[in-house]
């Protein structure tokens, strides 16, 4: 009894280690943001003068090269649609995958996972080149299509995942009564699967709204800048805001942390309601 102890002490013991190493760089641009840089310059640890100031955060939001207001307003026109629309077409797909058998249904599924692993530099060019045939170049409907695109396959993959698991005399039970198969998904799959809907959505819009690569190759216009294409323009030229960096940083973090508190409880009975059914 006691070596069990011991041994689930060393666990918390190194568990505690570990989020304090994760935590320190955080607590060094949180520090930043948040007092004036004449406190901070000799390190952010040092506290002899300790003075709270938001003064940062209005910097970085009215920034006069780069303002976070716009850049957060852009990353919303993005983030909100390259959510949705991938969302309800891999339900489509993952219910199809799940249910229904059809032809090189195997070798269809295997190509999707393996374009998991696909990364984003080996196709950045063939990407450029398709949307400016396209002429979606400089828009955000181009953007918001290569993040649908981009995201299809693994949303595909999760969301079959979870079909998998639902009990399928539900679905016969609704066919006995004359339902058909759309209406049994639109009807019955839907809601029953909301808590994995809403876990992928909190996945996908934070893995768009914090993308820099693609918006990188695919928006240039000084207006339709999204939030993480402003924060470096924030450096300067010839002088370094670090506050103002450190401060357009933790807002551009604020927006998904907000969306995974808000979808927590969703968040974590999609990733292990179908896991413990």
């Amino acid at each position: 009894m006691k070596r069990k102890n011991l041994i689930l002490l060393l666990k918390y013991l190194l568990a505690g280690i570990i989020a304090i190493l994760w935590i320190i760089p955080f607590l060094g641009v949180l520090m930043t943001a948040i007092r004036p840089l004449n406190e901070v310059i000799y390190g952010w640890w040092n506290f002899k003068n300790f003075h709270v100031s938001f003064e940062n955060f209005f910097n970085a939001w009215r920034h006069p090269t780069a303002p976070l207001s716009q850049g957060v307003k852009n990353s919303l026109l993005v983030a909100f649609p390259s959510t949705i629309f991938p969302i309800f077409i891999s339900a489509l797909a993952g219910y199809g995958f799940a249910r229904f058998s059809f032809p090189i249904k195997n070798y269809l599924f295997i190509t999707i996972v393996l374009l998991m692993s696909l990364p984003q530099q080996m196709i950045a060019v063939p990407i450029f080149q398709t949307m400016n045939n396209l002429k979606l170049l400089n828009t955000y409907l181009g953007l918001i299509v290569v993040h649908t695109a981009w995201g299809l396959p693994w949303l595909i993959f999760f969301l079959r995942n979870f079909f998998i698991t639902l009990p399928i005399e539900i679905e016969e039970a609704a066919k006995i009564d004359g339902a058909g198969n759309f209406t049994i998904f639109f009807k019955i799959i839907l809601p029953i699967s909301l808590p994995a809907l809403l876990s992928a959505s909190v996945l996908q819009f934070m893995w768009v709204w914090s993308d820099f690569f693609l918006a990188l190759i695919l928006i240039y216009s000084p207006d339709k800048l999204l939030v993480t294409q402003r924060i470096p323009l924030m450096r300067g030229i010839y002088h370094v805001d670090w506050g103002a960096l450190t401060g357009g940083t933790i807002i551009a973090m604020s927006v998904p942390l907000l969306i995974f508190a808000f979808l927590q409880r969703y968040y974590i009975k999609g990733m292990v309601g179908w896991s413990t059914r």
